[in-house]
């Protein structure tokens, strides 16, 4: 019997990454975003190139009962994900006072909440069966504060120890967890936030190696990789410092994004 994967944003960026590389070993997909249109292209071409099975779900994650809902329609349809996959996320980057409210609150609904909610809804079921994973993707943003990223940074931060922490409790209990954490990736992301100057580090990587990287790290059963070599580093030097030192560092390279003059978006995407 194949395994099924569910990807949320998967319309796009690493959601359609995760979904073109899990069919390719195999895996059934449910693919979860708001574009209908997109989403059954993407079904379409890989239901035509790898022979799997894969279902469209259209559902805005900003809605508070998201996950019941999609729980919902796997329940009618007879589906069970023994893969989730919370790519799901977008950003806003400016000064705090002048981005709205409503957005940022968007910003947590999907970036943290219908995260947890969707693992609530799907974990049970894995552990019924004996066997599952949760692959939940954050940023290297997560490693420390991010000035004029405060609310996408915090967010990032939620989810990586989110997932470390439901490592620990589940990983004797047949569930893998692993927490994605990309540097700057080619996605819609930086069009739709507005700026490409939210990739603070200046060089950015596509998503094919990316999602190859976390592939392999859940296969290896770790608890979270930063790809990339400099990401890496990154990741693991910089919570070693003092926290308002490292904030203050961050606060220098960050506030290069202040001089766009586009205003932030809430469109779905991956950055830094």
């Amino acid at each position: 019997m194949n395994s099924t994967a569910l990807i949320t944003g998967a319309s796009s960026g690493l959601g359609a990454e995760f979904a073109a590389q899990l069919a390719a070993q195999g895996h059934d997909v449910i693919l979860v975003a708001r574009s209908g249109d997109r989403l059954a292209a993407l079904a379409e071409r890989l239901i035509a190139e790898h022979g799997v099975r894969a279902h469209v779900l259209v559902q805005d994650l900003a809605e508070p009962d998201a996950a019941r809902r999609i729980a919902d329609r796997l329940t009618a349809r007879g589906l069970n994900v023994d893969l989730l996959v919370n790519n799901a996320g977008f950003g806003t980057c400016g000064r705090f006072e002048e981005i709205s409210g409503d957005r940022d609150h968007d910003q947590l609904m999907v970036n943290v909440v219908a995260l947890v909610d969707l693992t609530h809804e799907l974990l049970p079921g894995m552990l019924e069966h004996g066997r599952g994973a949760v692959v939940n993707v954050a940023s290297n943003a997560a490693f420390q504060p991010a000035p004029y990223f405060a609310v996408y940074g915090a967010a990032k931060a939620f989810v990586l120890n989110f997932g470390l922490a439901l490592r620990q409790e589940y990983r004797r209990r047949g569930i893998r967890v692993l927490t994605l954490c990309p540097g700057p990736v080619e996605t819609a992301f930086f069009d739709t936030i507005g700026t490409r100057r939210a990739a603070v580090t200046g060089s950015m990587t596509t998503a094919e190696p990316v999602v190859r990287a976390a592939l392999r790290a859940l296969e290896r059963d770790r608890g979270y990789v930063a790809p990339g070599l400099g990401n890496a580093l990154a990741a693991h030097l910089t919570p070693r410092r003092p926290r308002t030192l490292v904030a203050a560092i961050a606060e220098r390279v960050t506030r290069k994004v202040l001089a766009a003059s586009a205003a932030p978006s809430t469109s779905p995407g991956h950055a830094a």
